[in-house]
């Protein structure tokens, strides 16, 4: 709620940066730049959840990865795009699974474990690339995403809305949600109590993966082309934004509302920044020192750890 209200007090402070910011257009705007970043940082939410210091480090990664495995094998063609959608979400749930493993069955701190993968998977890129992006997005891709299709609402809102209402569900309405937040509360005392802890930690760092995949999926949609970094802006702000939305670093606590509305609070930040006009080092600097006085804040919550 403290960052939905956050998000409302920075639209309105771009009327006063910007004449005509404060329109429904405007608002429809922020919203479908912020659902990008929202459904990319759904994965890193139920990592976070999952606690023992676990952070996705890898989602830029699988991001670039799923993006240019889809415009690869579409190549243009309408009738590739839900075959090249299944191949890229295979991909980021066997990166996921990689990553669960190497942390649960090999004792890999997180952090450690999924930057280590995240060289792996750039490697690859380069190595089966060379550089060169070969194929073409499907234009279907782009309609859906951009066209209207709740009113004014364009493709990529109901998207994210639908992202979010089955997010809701799995935490709050399934047996996997309630032992998430008992592993990230206490590890030693969900084994206790009969949770899998092993099972839930590799499942959560695989519907990481395949978050990250279809969110490369839908950026695909969006840009219409790809490159070797295309992920990687979105790597730290997934992590913020799960923050922001008042999820506990050290797990067991959180919802991916509150993701959904630190999103938003990212993109008025950064969107009144560029409104003001301001020298991008200046952006930067301003924007980073925002961002940690946020942290700062959601910092001082209570541990749910022994």
């Amino acid at each position: 709620m403290i960052a939905l209200l956050l998000a409302v007090v920075l639209f309105f402070l771009g009327g006063l940066l910007q004449p005509g910011f404060v329109s429904v257009a405007q608002a429809i705007n922020i919203i479908r730049l912020a659902a990008f970043l929202g459904i990319i940082a759904a994965g890193q939410t139920l990592v976070i959840i999952s606690g023992h210091e676990g952070i996705d480090l890898s989602v830029g990664a699988v991001v670039t990865l799923s993006a240019i495995l889809v415009f690869r094998i579409v190549n243009g063609n309408n009738g590739m795009v839900i075959p090249a959608l299944a191949v890229a979400l295979a991909a980021g749930a066997l990166i996921g699974l990689a990553n669960g493993i190497g942390v649960m069955a090999l004792g890999i701190p997180p952090l450690v474990m999924t930057l280590g993968m995240t060289g792996i998977v750039q490697g690859t890129i380069l190595v089966v690339t060379q550089g060169q992006m070969i194929g073409k997005a499907a234009p279907i891709m782009g309609e859906a995403i951009s066209q209207p299709l709740l009113g004014p609402l364009p493709g990529i809102v109901v998207i994210w809305l639908l992202v979010g209402t089955l997010m809701w569900m799995l935490l709050e309405r399934t047996g996997y949600g309630k032992r998430l937040f008992a592993v990230g509360v206490n590890r030693e005392t969900a084994r206790l109590s009969g949770v899998r802890v092993p099972v839930v930690v590799v499942l959560t760092y695989m519907a990481s993966g395949v978050l990250s995949a279809f969110g490369g999926f839908i950026l695909l949609g969006f840009t219409q082309n790809v490159f070797l970094n295309l992920g990687t802006p979105y790597l730290f702000p997934s992590v913020a934004a799960v923050v922001i939305g008042g999820t506990v670093l050290a797990g067991g606590k959180g919802s991916y509302w509150g993701t959904m509305a630190g999103a938003l609070v990212l993109t008025l930040l950064t969107s009144l920044l560029t409104a003001s006009q301001l020298p991008e080092a200046t952006r930067q600097i301003v924007l980073g020192v925002l961002l940690l006085a946020l942290l700062s804040v959601y910092g001082r919550q209570r541990a749910l750890r022994q």
